[in-house]
């Protein structure tokens, strides 16, 4: 049986301890400001089909997010590397905290992570797009 020194929530704790966090409300205003940032949807394919998406979200799946940012990787996305502000969420902001801190590590900058993820941003009563694609 396997003997664990930490939980996941430890481990997301630590991270929203070296990241920024930002409310949806917070995300929305800086999406309708000068430069926004790019929203980085990291939720696996079956929950953008189950619970929709925010318009203009790029989707990067977590399993893919590091090596879509890394610029030497041969999978690099050029969106990483033509922006320079981003905002991560997934779900409920678990993943995102542990992904952004990551992205943090790797040396990327302009990075924050949306408290509460999706759900939040709905429960909010901020836009979905709910189209099946």
């Amino acid at each position: 049986m396997q003997t664990f020194t930490k939980s996941v929530a430890d481990l997301v704790a630590e991270a929203e301890a070296e990241i920024t966090a930002l409310t949806p409300s917070q995300v929305q205003a800086r999406i309708a400001g000068e430069n926004p940032p790019v929203l980085i949807d990291i939720r696996d394919v079956r929950e953008l089909s189950a619970s929709g998406r925010i318009n203009g979200a790029i989707h990067a799946p977590r399993g893919m997010l590091e090596f879509w940012a890394d610029p030497e990787s041969p999978y690099h996305r050029d969106v990483f590397s033509q922006n320079d502000s981003f905002v991560l969420f997934c779900a409920a902001g678990w993943r995102s905290a542990l992904a952004t801190k990551t992205l943090q590590d790797m040396g990327m900058t302009g990075l924050a992570h949306m408290d509460g993820g999706f759900t939040a941003w709905a429960e909010a009563g901020l836009p979905i797009d709910t189209e099946k694609r």
